[in-house]
């Protein structure tokens, strides 16, 4: 059995219920969950590992990505745009993807949060060009070493029927719900520790119709699994629903079944405070992406008002071609800035930022397995360098945290490390970039 003892941290933010910081600490990991806490403890035959000079965090947790835009950062005219004219810029090269571009933007994607100290992230893929599928994340997951949650996305809407997406990018409505029956068939494990998840996700209420959006969550529930969508980004989409559907986004949720504890939507940073409250009674989830609500002009989401009424909040990072990176920390600290900037210098400590970033997302993610330091729960463990440069002279470990290293020194998965000393473990980094870089030259010279 995998056991590994890590040494005598300097300090240790467990995030679990009494949210207890231990200093001088160590803590066991065998078979993949969190065996013992505490100061000198020992482990027979167990691989030891120093932590010294060591902060030691849950591994963060990510609730809204799309991987596939990797490929396509800063891409000229999708830079300076809102939601809407970035998506039609950006539809026409995304039409030209296939499985291998799926495939290793994943990978990049997937090892870029790694290094920023997640270890569960949800995926939200909902654009199959070129025969590729969700498998092929799912497989870059697996290579990487990362807890997944896939969700199988979808656009069944096009130009010709008045929505954004190229035609070329919508998919069969009945063809969706036999791919997401497969998908769920084939990866979905319900089981606490699972490392593969499956959702079921349209993609947004202005690329689908309330028809798929009703029939996804009845095969939803059906098969057990949780439901993800876009919801109330801007005030585009908030016109958009006003006109199309006469009613708020929220109003437009509940009544396709879009509410309740198997449900999170990403940005929601247009919601009233009817929504929140509805959001808070329905035990429905939210994912915080606020890098990337500041590159688009989206707006900052009410979160504290969220957080004070009591809905679940995690992070996303979002995709990179609005984002442009896929750091995790760095968004908890981003999500901390804009609710002082919004609501004062004491709307958010590092603290409750990384609580978001950690059992938050878990909580988000219907995974109370994960997203603390806790005996029985799984051995995703965090490890940062407390003795850079940017942190000397720092009083506080956790404010340190969040204004400091935005690289993770290792990083263990199930009680498995995949990363070392700053560098990934699990594949041969270098080799995957160069890939990656010569598939984003191609589709540029196309």
């Amino acid at each position: 059995m995998l056991e590994t003892l890590i040494k005598d941290a300097n300090h240790i933010i467990t995030m679990d219920d009494q949210r207890q910081e231990l200093q001088g600490a160590d803590i066991l990991l065998r078979g993949g969950v969190v065996a013992a806490i505490g100061q000198n403890l020992t482990a027979d035959g167990a691989a030891v590992f120093h932590a010294k000079g060591k902060i030691i965090t849950p591994g963060l947790v990510n609730t809204h990505h799309h991987l596939y835009q990797t490929l396509t950062r800063a891409v000229p005219g999708a830079q300076d745009v809102l939601l809407f004219g970035w998506l039609q810029r950006l539809y026409p090269i995304w039409a030209r993807f296939g499985p291998e571009e799926i495939y290793v933007s994943a990978q990049v994607g997937l090892a870029e949060l790694a290094l920023s100290g997640c270890t569960l992230t949800s995926d939200h893929l909902y654009l199959y060009p070129g025969g590729a599928r969700l498998d092929d994340t799912i497989a870059a997951a697996q290579d990487i070493g990362l807890r997944f949650h896939a969700t199988r996305g979808a656009m069944s809407i096009g130009e010709s029927d008045g929505g954004l997406p190229p035609d070329a990018l919508v998919e069969n409505e009945d063809k969706i719900l036999e791919d997401s029956i497969r998908v769920i068939d084939a990866f979905h494990d319900a089981k606490a520790g699972a490392m593969v998840r499956v959702g079921v996700a349209p993609c947004s209420p202005f690329s689908v119709t309330r028809d798929l959006m009703r029939n996804a969550a009845i095969l939803a529930r059906d098969k057990g699994v949780m439901m993800h969508t876009h919801l109330a980004e801007n005030d585009e989409d908030i016109a958009y629903s006003l006109e199309k559907f006469g009613c708020r986004p929220g109003q437009y949720a509940e009544d396709l079944g879009w509410t309740g504890d198997d449900v999170w939507h990403a940005h929601c940073v247009k919601l009233d405070g009817q929504e929140i409250d509805l959001f808070a009674r329905s035990h429905t989830g939210v994912a915080h992406c606020p890098c990337s609500n500041c590159r688009l002009g989206s707006g900052i989401a009410p979160v504290r008002q969220m957080r004070d009424a009591g809905v679940r909040v995690g992070l996303g990072v979002d995709g990179s071609a609005s984002n442009d990176i896929g750091n995790l920390v760095a968004e908890a600290r981003q999500a901390m800035l804009l609710q002082r900037v919004q609501n004062g210098a004491d709307a958010m400590s590092a603290r409750e930022a990384l609580e978001i970033a950690t059992r938050g997302g878990a909580q988000v993610l219907g995974r109370d397995d994960c997203g603390q330091i806790a005996l029985g729960k799984r051995a995703d463990i965090a490890i940062w360098d407390a003795t850079a440069i940017e942190n000397a002279g720092s009083w506080d470990p956790v404010a340190l945290l969040l204004a400091g290293p935005m690289k993770v020194d290792a990083l263990f998965v199930e009680g498995r490390q995949i990363v070392a000393e700053g560098q990934m473990m699990s594949v041969d980094l270098p080799k995957v970039i160069a890939r990656q870089n010569a598939l984003a030259r191609k589709l540029a010279d196309a």
